[in-house]
């Protein structure tokens, strides 16, 4: 099975992340060779697979007791649970402020790469001490969902080609 090559990259300077982003706050972004549009990248990234499934779930768990959202706020228009605060053809940005820490991605697609930013801003000691245990689970999800948008975007061209 082919495996699309994610990488670990700066933001694009058109990201309306940028305007976030202060001292103290977490920002990553990697992206993948797709064509596919925001929204359906977005789409396929958080459809998580079982075992992200899971993780969340042992989230929802060990957090309970703080009071922390687990599905987000309600809102007209979602991609997963995360409301969507912007859209246009190019960049789609999601998320929304918990107690512990404000949270927003990024879906940018341009120049054939689809991109995903993660901006986190801790609110208090909770929202650091957070930051830094789900992290490692970060890093293994946003990867692997853009591993997916990539091979949904190969899978595209290659089908299109057998017309």
């Amino acid at each position: 099975m082919y495996a699309p090559d994610v990488t670990a990259t700066a933001l694009p300077e058109e990201s309306l992340l940028h305007d976030r982003v202060a001292s103290q706050d977490f920002l990553d972004c990697y992206s993948v060779a797709s064509d596919l549009p925001p929204r359906r990248a977005a789409e396929i990234i958080t459809s998580f697979p079982g075992w992200a499934r899971f993780l969340l779930l042992i989230r929802r768990v060990l957090t309970a007791p703080f009071g922390l959202s687990n599905d987000g706020p309600a809102a007209k228009d979602k991609v997963g649970i995360f409301p969507i605060e912007t859209e246009t053809s190019r960049e789609l940005v999601a998320g929304f402020n918990d107690r512990h820490l404000d949270f927003r991605v990024s879906v940018i697609s341009q120049e054939g790469r689809v991109f995903l930013a993660t901006w986190v801003h801790p609110h208090n000691i909770g929202g650091h001490f957070y930051l830094k245990t789900i992290l490692p689970f970060h890093i293994l999800i946003a990867r692997n969902a853009l591993a997916r948008v990539g091979a949904e975007s190969t899978l595209a061209i290659a089908t299109s080609g057998q017309e």
